[in-house]
């Protein structure tokens, strides 16, 4: 449930002023979330048992058309494990955000969400309203809340469960690394986030398990070109400018 903003709003990451505070909330297993960020802002998931697994969809705030494309977000950047500097980017090859921290390690980029068929074919169900709601389910109606339709639902990053590709190609599911495991990503442009918690499609486990996600975000700088980040590869340098360029024609940065 999301807690309202108040004294007993949970403490921010350290070194962080509480005001700074604009967004905190825990995500039962089986549920979603969403929400409008500016840029900057610093968005950090953790997992409080060991047993979340955070399907993560972003959004350019008011062009939702421009969304995550989890192809070129793994191929542009010559990567496909998430982890510190990775880049999220959309279709467009600019930056939607940037992961600055992680202390998990076990995440994402190729597997995707749940959908309603397998989860009907697995737990006997997969509505929404359903004791095992697909990932794809709940997204569709987080986006309905933001304006959008099914057909601007793509595919998923997912953190806190993670999967790795064999050398002859099959995926192994590497499951989580723990409870308190978190991972931070920031704004590099006004998103629409959408957050759906739900098991990983290749969790080999027969029940519908998945632990709450704690949501926490705040104020802070978008990466600038004297970041570090910005130059750490020539494919990342790119989609920086892109970004920058894209923002100071529209007067936001």
């Amino acid at each position: 449930m999301p807690v309202l903003p108040a004294s007993d709003w949970p403490a921010p990451p350290e070194g962080i002023a509480g005001e700074d505070l604009v967004w905190a909330e825990t995500v039962a297993g089986g549920n979603y979330t969403h929400k409008v960020l500016a840029r900057g802002t610093e968005l950090r998931l953790t997992d409080l048992t060991g047993d979340a697994c955070a399907h993560v969809l972003l959004y350019s705030a008011d062009r939702p058309w421009e969304r995550l494309n989890t192809a070129d977000t793994v191929k542009v950047l010559w990567n496909a494990y998430l982890g510190v500097g990775h880049l999220l980017l959309s279709g467009q090859g600019r930056v939607l955000a940037s992961v600055t921290a992680d202390t998990s390690g076990r995440h994402d980029a190729l597997t995707g969400t749940s959908a309603l068929a397998r989860n009907i074919a697995r737990y006997g169900d997969g509505s929404p309203q359903s004791a095992s709601p697909a990932g794809r389910e709940l997204f569709k109606l987080a986006a309905l809340k933001n304006g959008l339709g099914p057909r601007d639902v793509p595919p998923s990053v997912s953190f806190f469960q993670g999967v790795r590709i064999n050398g002859d190609g099959t995926t192994a599911f590497t499951g989580s690394a723990g409870p308190g495991g978190s991972v931070t990503l920031r704004a590099e442009q006004p998103l629409t986030v959408l957050i759906a918690n739900v098991p990983h499609p290749l969790d080999p486990r027969p029940d519908y398990v998945c632990g709450p996600v704690e949501v926490l975000a705040y104020r802070a700088r978008p990466t600038g070109p004297h970041d570090a980040l910005w130059n750490a590869t020539p494919e990342g340098r790119r989609a920086f400018l892109n970004t920058a360029e894209h923002l100071a024609a529209r007067g936001i940065a």
